[in-house]
């Protein structure tokens, strides 16, 4: 655990002493070969990939790119296309690795442009990605100025991936943890920025999932908030009765004036929408790197205004609010 160090002393650094002491643990726990089939595999073939040096980095572009293929010249280029494809599926991205282009069910890229030139400029700010994935956006926010980025997500694929590309950048201020917003100490106030994107609506219990965002910033600190919205007026939401879009573990969709409500209950200040937009079968579909059922399937063959089920079909409002000095 010695690579994690900077991130114990930043977090001391932060005031986030609690979740300092606790990491260590926790990261054990969650890494225990053990816990996961596949770990032992994963983590080999990231091994594997440690002799390479990337020649370019770009992390301020759509497409996050790490090396050139001229960077390959001690490995196969077959070899390091089948070492990537055994991390399937990539789900959000893209990314263009030693000249192999990953492009994943996400075109996370469209997300990222609209709430760029919106929010709070991120240099020299200490960031939290809260269900980070693969960590596109992590990479998006550290090419940003970002003083130090972390990512958690509690599915382990998603943080080999993580670890993946970490290893194929080399070493830098950024982190994966395969972690849950549950597990981050309460109250510990320590983040300029706080991302919340595609989680709200898997949560239980949204108002808490706000208050855990909330104690994750520090006074003055920004929140962004993505997630699944319904049109209609304060008040309005929609609880599906089994599965949306065939998943089924989704369940509160609020139009964007409860959404609005329920952060400002929460304590929230100056909460705005800047942007609604229907999810597109262009935006999310299978692809090579992502091989199994995407948007299409999940939606009326006949109406792509519905889900397969007869739900409005999947709209997301990117809100953003600040919590209070």
């Amino acid at each position: 655990m010695n690579g994690y160090q900077p991130l114990y002393d930043m977090l001391r650094e932060a005031g986030a002493q609690a979740w300092a002491d606790s990491l260590p643990d926790q990261l054990k726990k969650s890494l225990d070969p053990e816990r996961h089939g596949n770990s032992k595999k994963w983590r080999d073939l990231i091994d594997a990939l440690s002799g390479l040096k990337p020649s370019l980095i770009e992390l301020d572009a759509g497409v996050v790119k790490i090396g050139a293929s001229a960077d390959l010249d001690t490995l196969s280029p077959a070899f390091f296309i089948d070492c990537l494809k055994q991390f399937h599926p990539w789900r959000k991205g893209p990314y263009d690795l030693f000249g192999v282009m990953i492009d994943t069910e996400w075109r996370s890229d469209w997300k990222w442009n609209r709430l760029k030139s919106h929010i709070k400029p991120l240099k020299y700010r200490l960031v939290l990605d809260v269900g980070c994935g693969s960590g596109y956006h992590c990479w998006r926010m550290l090419g940003a100025g970002a003083k130090m980025v972390v990512g958690i997500d509690p599915l382990l694929l998603n943080i080999m991936q993580f670890q993946l590309l970490k290893q194929l950048h080399g070493d830098a201020p950024i982190y994966g943890l395969p972690v849950g917003i549950e597990d981050v100490p309460y109250g510990m106030k320590a983040f300029d920025t706080v991302f919340s994107m595609g989680v709200l609506y898997h949560r239980r219990s949204p108002i808490d999932h706000l208050l855990e965002l909330k104690e994750c910033l520090r006074p003055g600190g920004e929140l962004v908030l993505e997630t699944l919205v319904i049109d209609g007026g304060s008040g309005q939401v929609l609880v599906p009765e089994d599965r949306y879009a065939r998943m089924r573990n989704v369940w509160f969709l609020p139009s964007c004036e409860t959404l609005l409500g329920w952060m400002k209950r929460c304590g929230f200040i100056n909460c705005r929408v800047i942007d609604v937009s229907v999810t597109s079968i262009e935006e999310q579909r299978s692809t090579e790197w992502m091989q199994f059922h995407s948007l299409k399937d999940f939606l009326d063959p006949d109406d792509f205004n519905l889900t397969c089920e007869g739900y409005p079909a999947p709209k997301r409002a990117i809100v953003l609010a600040d919590c209070p000095d």
